[in-house]
């Protein structure tokens, strides 16, 4: 008989959960006001929140970081670091940060000016944040086969050469320090972005003097993508295909909290020494040495050796198979997910679910919030409280897609854990007719509100 797939790795540790009672649920989720953040986690059961620093480091990582150096500068830890980075990415100069958000933070401040325009494919919640607190504009350049959930695109993190151009021919040159290529895209549900529409993004890019920048903290998982669904590339070796992927940027952010597998640590990689020596300073104002960057030895010696495991081929299809898997249970159920499936979360489509709630009650916070009563799973709302607001106008800005992100974190739950998020999903589906009312803010930030968010139920 044909041998059956099975995880690559074993497990030699393991951490206690506890169920809880909807009644507890009901109480803790209103005093966390709806905002799934705001949740203690021991009063989570299986989290989906993120897959950010929160998968199983390996038995060679912890190994590391007790070889981990904690010299202030010049330290053994930054060479392993660096020559990792350079070995894997191509990029030979790098600065360590202390997560994705603050290499975005050292990396914009060196790049971006007051009414710059950033495109880009659907950039991330902190991207935008970090360009909108500078006074710039994000524009979305995503094609718009994303944005129909049960379309079956292989590459639906792809941009559209078109709407790209038109911002290189609208505004002039100068204002458009770079273009942002997320690999893979989360925004639009963990899709892929091709290695021909990467080609042709540089290329493009490089015709009007337009930098491009990898918002790279999944790109393993996107190479992964190129490799199984790209013609031409069947043969070729994930790190070869990472190769040739950063072979068409200039600069890279990394959140090594996803496809390096550790609970903390970014970094920023860098084509051109004048670039790096720019960033060199915001790096020593925000984050510390250009050695260190605010990260111990001990993490940058865990981050290099995650780097060479999250780009293994066993060890990535074990990750994503299993996304696949709990796509495969909603899907069969009936329920409308973002297709084909992404790398690092499924993502359900609150509007295709709740279609009977009205967009100012803020679909897919219902939902999420629904799923947490049902069971105790935690995702997160992609959609318009992510959005944010307007920051002329302060007016909701409604996405085309409302989506719940159901994040796996990587060598950390079983498939039974996603047989049981699969369940309580389905038993929100039966009952979804039911669900009348949604939410109204409270309370809010200014920005990035979707962390600090206090919402009550609509009347």
């Amino acid at each position: 008989m044909e041998l059956p797939f099975a995880e690559s790795y074993k497990i030699k540790m393991v951490e206690s959960l506890r169920r809880s009672s909807q009644s507890e649920r009901e109480h803790w989720i209103k005093e966390a006001g709806y905002n799934l953040f705001n949740l203690k986690s021991d009063q989570v059961f299986v989290d989906l929140l993120t897959d950010s620093g929160t998968g199983a480091m390996s038995d060679r990582q912890w190994s590391e970081m007790m070889l981990g150096d904690e010299s202030y500068a010049g330290a053994s830890s930054y060479y392993k670091l660096k020559n990792a980075i350079a070995e894997i990415t191509g990029f030979g100069y790098f600065l360590p940060t202390h997560q994705g958000r603050a290499a975005e933070n050292v990396l914009f401040s060196a790049m971006i000016s007051e009414s710059d325009v950033i495109p880009g494919n659907a950039h991330f919640d902190t991207t935008k944040g970090h360009i909108e607190f500078r006074k710039a504009t994000a524009i979305d350049c995503t094609i718009d086969e994303a944005f129909d959930t049960s379309l079956d695109h292989p590459f639906k993190g792809n941009l559209d050469l078109a709407k790209l151009e038109a911002v290189y021919q609208r505004y002039p040159l100068n204002r458009i320090p770079m273009v942002i290529i997320t690999v893979t895209c989360n925004t639009s549900g963990g899709q892929p972005v091709s290695m021909q529409n990467i080609r042709d993004v540089s290329a493009l890019s490089k015709r009007y003097g337009v930098k491009v920048v990898f918002d790279a903290a999944r790109f393993a998982e996107n190479a992964y993508f190129i490799k199984t669904r790209e013609a031409g590339f069947e043969s070729t070796s994930i790190l070869d295909i990472v190769k040739e992927m950063f072979s068409y940027g200039d600069a890279m952010t990394m959140s090594s909290k996803k496809d390096a597998i550790v609970n903390m640590g970014g970094f920023i990689g860098f084509r051109e020494e004048e670039l790096f020596r720019k960033a060199s300073v915001f790096n020593i104002m925000f984050e510390g040495f250009i050695t260190y960057g605010g990260m111990s030895g001990r993490d940058m010696n865990a981050l290099a050796q995650g780097l060479y495991e999250g780009t293994c081929f066993d060890y990535l299809e074990t990750r994503i198979k299993q996304v696949a898997y709990l796509g495969s249970l909603l899907r069969d159920a009936g329920i409308p997910v973002q297709y084909p499936f992404g790398g690092h979360a499924i993502f359900v489509d609150a509007k295709r679910f709740l279609p009977q709630l009205p967009r100012e009650q803020y679909v897919a916070q219902t939902l999420a919030v629904e799923l947490y009563l049902e069971g105790g799973v935690r995702g997160v709302e992609i959609g318009t409280i992510m959005a944010d607001r307007d920051p002329i106008t302060r007016e909701n800005r409604y996405p085309e897609l409302e989506m719940v992100r159901l994040a796996i974190p990587r060598r950390t739950y079983t498939d039974n854990h996603m047989k049981y998020v699969a369940a309580c999903l389905i038993n929100v589906w039966n009952r979804r007719h039911n669900i009348t009312k949604g939410y109204v803010i409270t309370s809010e930030a200014p920005i990035l509100r979707h962390f600090t968010v206090s919402l009550e139920k609509a009347k």
